[in-house]
């Protein structure tokens, strides 16, 4: 994007109701790429664990591309949701052309919410089962290509559980923001792979959350 002059760059529509199937199209395969790259990495250990067990019971690798797969699938429905928060942010005008967030109360917003979810129950229930996989998959296994699937699917969903308002940060960074995809990446992969207490944890960085968002509306 830098290496173009600005007339030759899509980007999407300012207004909601000029938004096309193309629009949308582009948007959610923008969205679904960053999921897979940001997520994809935090989930290597239960990946691994999963393929382990796999080999053990001498399945065939299939079974961990459907673990996989599932797994993906369901970032791939939390972008859809991406997708239509963007699409209705364009039309408060909270964000530029370029993507970027112009707007500080939003900002603030988005920042408190991801902030105050660090310090609810669901949040550290999702993270404690995230950061086990060994648990996960003695409590949760199922044998067969639609056992794997189901798993993966519960996975993806714990996941999403845990890290879904870390990835509304996006839109405070910038949505193209590369240098925040790689921050975000490695704060998920941080926050499941430290040897600490998952409430601790949690809390830390929801307070790093809030005084951010406050520092925004006082800047």
């Amino acid at each position: 994007m830098t290496s173009q002059p600005v007339s030759s760059m899509w980007m999407p529509p300012s207004e909601p109701l000029a938004w096309g199937f193309i629009d949308f199209a582009l948007v959610y395969f923008m969205w679904a790429v960053m999921m897979a790259a940001m997520m994809l990495p935090s989930a290597i250990p239960m990946i691994l664990a999963f393929a382990r067990v796999c080999r053990q019971r001498n399945s065939g690798p299939q079974l961990t591309y459907l673990f996989i797969s599932a797994y993906l699938g369901i970032w791939l429905l939390f972008s859809s949701l991406l997708t239509l928060l963007q699409w209705q942010m364009y039309g408060l005008a909270w964000l530029t052309p370029m993507m970027d967030n112009q707007n500080s109360i939003s900002a603030a917003g988005i920042l408190f919410l991801a902030g105050f979810y660090q310090f609810m129950p669901i949040k550290n229930a999702c993270l404690v089962h995230c950061k086990t996989p060994m648990g996960f998959l003695l409590n949760e296994w199922q044998d067969g290509p639609a056992g794997a699937f189901n798993m993966g699917v519960k996975h993806g969903i714990n996941c999403v559980g845990c890290c879904w308002a870390q990835m509304l940060i996006m839109f405070v960074v910038g949505v193209m923001n590369l240098l925040g995809m790689a921050l975000m990446t490695l704060l998920v992969i941080a926050e499941k792979s430290m040897p600490v207490q998952s409430k601790l944890i949690c809390k830390a960085i929801g307070a790093a959350f809030i005084v951010w968002g406050a520092f925004l509306l006082i800047a």
